[in-house]
């Protein structure tokens, strides 16, 4: 008897372990994140989308973090749908960081599968909505996942008709690629498919202009006509790697610097015929009679490298532009202003005032990122 009961004892425990066994497989249950997933980046009134610029940036989609409460990485899947309602969707990437960039060629698909097109001989429209969505999840397998989505977010996009589209041509590009590209947020160092765009004002003009945040104690790079090789590079025509004499050349020329040596957020500017360029150190801030010190200082602020975006969080008072308001200005000075000429949303050096609907705390968000196409969102908190 007493062996019996031994064995089933035994038994007992067997199955005890067994059964705390399988449960250490599920020692974590994932939680919704209360704040939810959300779209943070500004958007353009309109996006002119031509098939000649396919590979051209469209936008950097960027979003919060989602805390899902497990020691996990989250994934974000990015969605395009033709429809609000996102009964077919495409998945433009899936990413555990928090932006993804979304070429022009996207956004072409998505306007297409919308029924848009560019022929000014039929009769579908030209001009319409796009949407897009993120999905924060975590796990593997429909009886596994944890997954909150973003509202939807709507983009108003255009097709250039077919002789406008020849009228506006694609502004020409310089890249400048370097040893600062990874920590200053934009792929590998010394990588020309990661290296940064800098547009001429013009087809057939020469004058390169962009902001670059070369990241790096001792800042390295050259220019490259494509963001596809080396091919036909330009360098600075000083004696060292790393000189800055504001002069550059092609054959037998060396990285180029910055003014003082030191990495920073600058204006960077290039003539490739008259063989010249120049760099200008920035930081920005906010000025004018909408925020709490008025015309007299401005309130910084804050560069975040992976949003690639300036932003501040401050009270505004209502003021109606062009002659109240406020602006953005570089360096405490007005040498480098930015302001909105006509109230369309985009952003222009010595541009008009721009006006505050409303008391309220708001978040004001500038975007330097896009050569020549520069913009802002000023939401309310």
């Amino acid at each position: 008897m007493k062996k019996i009961t031994f064995i089933f004892i035994a038994f007992i425990a067997l199955v005890n372990f067994t059964a705390c066994s399988d449960d250490d497989g599920f020692t974590f249950t994932a939680i919704p994140d209360p704040d939810g997933v959300f779209f943070t980046n500004a958007t353009l009134e309109t996006y002119n989308l031509t098939a000649s610029n396919s590979d051209n940036l469209a936008e950097r989609f960027v979003w919060n973090e989602v805390d899902f409460d497990v020691q996990t990485p989250v994934n974000y899947e990015v969605q395009g749908s033709a429809s609000e309602s996102f009964e077919t969707y495409s998945v433009l990437g899936d990413v555990t960081t928090t932006n993804l960039a979304v070429t022009v060629g996207n956004m072409l698909s998505l306007a297409k599968e919308a029924g848009l097109d560019n022929d000014p001989t039929t009769a579908e429209p030209n001009t319409g909505m796009i949407y897009f969505k993120i999905r924060a999840y975590v796990g593997a397998g429909a009886a596994n996942v944890v997954e909150q989505y973003s509202d939807a977010l709507a983009i108003s996009v255009t097709l250039p008709e077919a002789a406008e589209e020849e009228e506006e041509l694609d502004l020409p590009k310089l890249f400048v690629v370097g040893n600062f590209l990874n920590s200053g947020g934009y792929g590998s160092d010394w990588t020309p498919a990661d290296a940064v765009p800098l547009a001429a004002s013009a087809d057939g003009n020469t004058d390169y202009e962009g902001f670059v945040n070369i990241n790096s104690a001792a800042p390295e790079y050259k220019f490259l006509p494509t963001n596809e090789s080396f091919d036909g590079d330009y360098g600075d025509t000083g004696d060292n790697n790393g000189d800055f004499s504001g002069t550059i050349e092609q054959e037998g020329e060396v990285n180029a610097g910055t003014p003082d040596g030191t990495g920073g957020y600058f204006l960077v500017s290039v003539d490739t015929e008259a063989l010249t360029y120049n760099l200008t150190k920035t930081s920005w801030g906010v000025i004018g009679n909408a925020t709490p010190t008025g015309w007299d200082s401005d309130t910084d602020m804050v560069y975040d490298a992976a949003a690639k975006t300036w932003s501040v969080t401050l009270d505004l008072t209502e003021q109606e532009a062009p002659n109240n308001g406020i602006k953005f200005r570089a360096n405490d000075a007005w040498d480098l202003n930015i302001g909105d000429t006509g109230a369309d949303g985009s952003a222009e050096f010595n541009g008009e005032n721009i006006g505050i609907p409303e008391d309220g705390n708001y978040t004001i968000t500038l975007d330097l990122s896009n050569p020549r196409q520069y913009k802002y969102s000023i939401s309310k908190n």
